[in-house]
């Protein structure tokens, strides 16, 4: 059994042993070096983390974890793009630093460069493994498409949002979790159960998003707390306002997300005061907490008792942890 720390320096091991060295440089170059730039990787330590949970070797399934944090960064590189940011933990980022046109050809050689990881796995699981990665992909695009779509809506309900972030983030951690399992030797079904655990983290994961960058520690959090209240982001926080503000809180809000003009320690400070009101951090929370329980419930389902359950329940239940 490996701990998350172990499974992440397995992951960042590898990562570093693979040299992307074909011609033209401009082209290969920018996958290397958005892929040194490290993170949590999250995604291939759940991969290896469900392949463990079923009694597999975690190095039988290294090539798909490293094909799910290819495609990732592929979503990363490209995001970037569209979001004109200079920076990608704290260096430029990869458009920043060659072109925009190399940043979108070097983003598709990495989506390929993440097929050719997932085909290594048995021929026995191989079409089954696929299947879910390309549904992955495309859950990802229509979210990340549903997300830019949302910049031009006055209106986004509540479940408008949650099926957006389901699909923009909560679906690569379901499949990740899917194909781990199944590479660890689970039935159809416990690998569903995995995909519905990994969903409902997703889902717990984003809100937790929401409510630090409102509420967090700058310096645990790792980036500007009231980011998405500059940015008149629709999170499930400005979402629920909007729908519970009346009168005077309504009209309130609405001129602190009308413009772009307003004082930005001023805006931070009113919107979080009318959130403060109307209690939707509460709201956020309990919603939360009912995405970890379904995950938890799901987990249980499989039938599975031994140490590598424990670490994703406990995973999970750290969601639900308070951050100051």
């Amino acid at each position: 059994m490996h701990s998350i720390q172990q499974l992440q320096e397995i992951i960042n091991k590898a990562i570093a042993d693979t040299k992307y060295t074909q011609k033209p440089t401009e082209l290969y170059e920018p996958i290397s070096y958005l892929m040194e730039l490290g993170g949590k990787r999250m995604r291939p330590v759940l991969v290896l983390l469900s392949t463990e949970l079923f009694g597999g070797d975690v190095m039988k399934a290294l090539d798909a974890a490293i094909g799910i944090e290819l495609f990732h960064n592929f979503t990363l590189m490209h995001d970037d793009i569209m979001d004109k940011a200079p920076l990608r933990r704290g260096k430029p980022t990869v458009h920043a630093k060659w072109s925009e046109s190399a940043a979108i050809l070097s983003g598709d050689v990495m989506f390929v460069e993440a097929y050719k990881m997932m085909i290594k796995v048995d021929d026995s699981i191989l079409r089954e493994v696929l299947d879910i990665f390309s549904d992955t992909a495309s859950g990802v695009c229509q979210g990340q498409q549903a997300d830019m779509n949302f910049e031009n809506h006055d209106e986004v309900t509540v479940d408008e949002y949650l099926l957006m972030i389901k699909q923009k983030t909560a679906v690569l951690l379901a499949g990740s979790m899917e194909i781990g399992a199944l590479i660890g030797g689970a039935e159809k079904k416990q690998a569903k159960l995995l995909h519905e655990f990994g969903e409902n983290l997703g889902l717990a994961f984003q809100l937790q998003d929401d409510i630090l960058d409102v509420y967090g520690d700058p310096e645990k959090f790792g980036k500007l707390v009231g980011g998405d209240i500059l940015a008149n982001k629709k999170t499930f926080l400005l979402i629920k306002a909007k729908e519970l503000a009346k009168n005077h809180k309504s009209t309130e809000l609405a001129k602190w997300t009308n413009g772009t003009s307003h004082d930005a320690t001023q805006k931070i400070a009113a919107i979080t005061s009318i959130y403060d009101s109307l209690e939707v951090r509460k709201l956020a929370e309990a919603q939360m907490e009912q995405f970890v329980t379904k995950a938890i419930t799901a987990l249980n389902q499989t039938g599975i008792e031994n140490d590598t359950k424990v670490i994703l329940q406990s995973f999970a239940e750290s969601l639900l942890i308070r951050e100051q």
